[in-house]
């Protein structure tokens, strides 16, 4: 007998799954290991950077007392009584009427409280000794890099949960992070099914198809912050089948599947949630394409049935697997970033689903323009390599024509969003 499915709303299927949200464990990784980690805590200043007065240049450190007189009718002249590189400290007290040869990053020795640049003064000597004379009058602090005045003590510098950068990587290093506390990345296993399935280094067959999906869900996972496990394809047996998803549980913290979740005879998925007591949070969305994407949660961990469509099972890892990972990354922003630009192309024909099609968004006179891309089809793959956003047309009457404001959802985001509500998504239901 086929199973009468009820679709909900995209917006109703994400809160369901976020619902079951959660921070992940940490963990302590070298800092040259840290790149792509997320953050587990908060990385901040312990201590005023820089930790002292010093030179953005090379110069003299002085008094600017000592400039008050100074003036293009009369020069004054310094005696340099020293001089100080990077990392070195001068031991003495800067009297009036001298200076003190200074290099850049150097810190400002006691008694001074400006630098003059390098290539405003002319060095002289005089009776023997070294002389600085110049025409310029300079204020308190000039030329001075203050303490505390690039990072306060105590300041966040980086929020928990924010992606790791060679910038970042620099950050801790300035703090003394020999070893960094990252989110754990959790273990995202994929399991493909269905018997038209090939390897991919397998030579073509008649009415057969290379798997494509578990490589695109293994870059996915990894764009998104995962560890990927291919644990292989499920066999047209349901005992095996069963036997393999409760074996593959036990490896990952999440299970993806790919086919098997519409209402064929050899879709096995409905059945093998029903004997493992699964918590279906949904197995029908008002969306195209992705509508027969299933959720549920078996003994704490989720567990995501994919369409073994590529398109539909791209936008459905997306949309629904994405935000679970990043939160499990301490991230506090795991939605894809959205914006309103303009549609390039008209979809005349109205769909009772909401609709995410993948386009690359253009830029025309400073003006964003979202241009679909490739067949608008489930079953078409060459269209997922070309496209950097989803458009996303609202289901209903509605026609949408060329230059229309639209959403679009950028793929390669690494900053986020807060909220899918937040994303400018049906925008005459979030009141945006």
């Amino acid at each position: 007998m086929v199973e009468i499915r009820t679709p909900i709303p995209v917006k109703e299927a994400i809160s369901r799954v976020m619902h079951y949200a959660q921070t992940g464990s940490k963990v302590s990784i070298p800092i040259e290991e840290s790149l792509g980690f997320f953050l587990a805590e908060d990385l901040a200043a312990d201590h005023h950077v820089p930790a002292f007065d010093r030179s953005p240049y090379d110069g003299f450190a002085i008094r600017a007392k000592d400039t008050v007189e100074s003036s293009q009718v009369k020069a004054i002249q310094l005696k340099v009584i020293g001089e100080i590189g990077a990392g070195s400290v001068y031991a003495g007290n800067v009297q009036a009427g001298e200076a003190v040869r200074i290099m850049t990053g150097a810190q400002i020795p006691a008694g001074c409280d400006a630098v003059i640049m390098l290539e405003d003064v002319e060095e002289v000597i005089l009776a023997g000794e070294k002389y600085i004379q110049f025409e310029k009058q300079l204020k308190e602090m000039e030329n001075i890099t203050q303490t505390g005045e690039d990072t306060k003590q105590g300041e966040v510098l980086v929020e928990k949960g924010t992606s790791i950068n060679p910038g970042i990587m620099a950050l801790l290093a300035t703090f003394g992070y020999k070893e960094v506390p990252v989110s754990r990345k959790p273990k995202v296993g994929i399991i493909s099914t269905g018997s038209e399935l090939l390897e991919v280094d397998a030579p073509l067959e008649q009415g057969k198809i290379r798997d494509s999906n578990s490589y695109m869900l293994i870059g996915q996972i990894e764009r998104a912050g995962g560890i990927p496990l291919s644990l292989g394809q499920l066999e047209d047996d349901f005992t095996l089948c069963y036997n393999q998803v409760v074996e593959a549980l036990e490896k990952v913290d999440i299970l993806l599947t790919t086919g098997g979740v519409s209402v064929g005879d050899y879709d096995y998925i409905p059945a093998i949630l029903e004997k493992l007591n699964a918590e279906v949070l949904f197995n029908k969305i008002r969306m195209r394409p992705g509508s027969v994407t299933t959720v549920a949660s078996i003994n704490g961990k989720l567990f995501f049935g994919l369409s073994g469509n590529p398109s539909s099972c791209y936008v459905g890892f997306e949309l629904y697997a994405r935000p679970i990972i990043r939160t499990l990354l301490h991230t506090k922003q795991p939605y894809l970033r959205t914006e309103i630009v303009q549609l390039g192309a008209p979809f005349t024909r109205p769909n009772p689903f909401d609709r995410f099609v993948r386009g690359n968004l253009q830029y025309r006179d400073g003006k964003g323009i979202a241009m679909p891309v490739g067949l608008d089809k489930p079953n078409i793959v060459t269209s997922l390599a070309g496209s950097d956003i989803l458009i996303m047309l609202p289901g209903g009457s509605s026609i949408y024509e060329r230059g229309m404001e639209v959403s679009v959802i950028f793929l390669e985001d690494q900053h986020g969003s807060s909220a899918w509500l937040d994303m400018g998504y049906k925008r005459e239901e979030t009141g945006q």
